[in-house]
């Protein structure tokens, strides 16, 4: 079992930035391709970027591409994005999840998930 817990969530105005943290416990986290989503409400849950392992491979949705990037520290046991210019639409729930399947950016290829952390975009 993987516990993730995210943290780093809030309001913001458009424009501004924030930075998630979901930090892992339980297995070893550097054996874990790490992912990020998230879910608007009425909306399906949607892929935000993924990083693997070790951190040499990274994808990310094209609606992210360029404010938003995804990073790791297995020393933290910890997954991090880091975003900035962000625009209302941004406004989600943000899920980290953990996988074996590699840098993938669908949702059945994780098998642990956290509560999410709330983002808020004001314009």
């Amino acid at each position: 079992q993987v516990q993730l817990v995210e943290s780093g969530g809030g309001l913001v105005q458009a424009g501004g930035s924030l930075r998630l943290s979901c930090a892992a416990s339980g297995r070893t986290f550097s054996n874990y391709a790490m992912g990020w989503f998230r879910q608007a409400p009425g909306k399906e849950r949607e892929f935000v970027a993924a990083i693997s392992w070790s951190g040499r491979s990274i994808a990310d949705a094209d609606s992210v591409k360029g404010r938003f990037t995804i990073s790791r520290d297995n020393a933290k046991n910890t997954v991090y994005l880091q975003m900035s210019s962000l625009k209302p639409e941004d406004t989600a729930v943000y899920y980290c999840a953990a996988g074996f399947r590699g840098v993938v950016a669908y949702k059945s290829a994780y098998d642990y998930w956290g509560q999410g952390t709330q983002v808020t975009v004001s314009s």
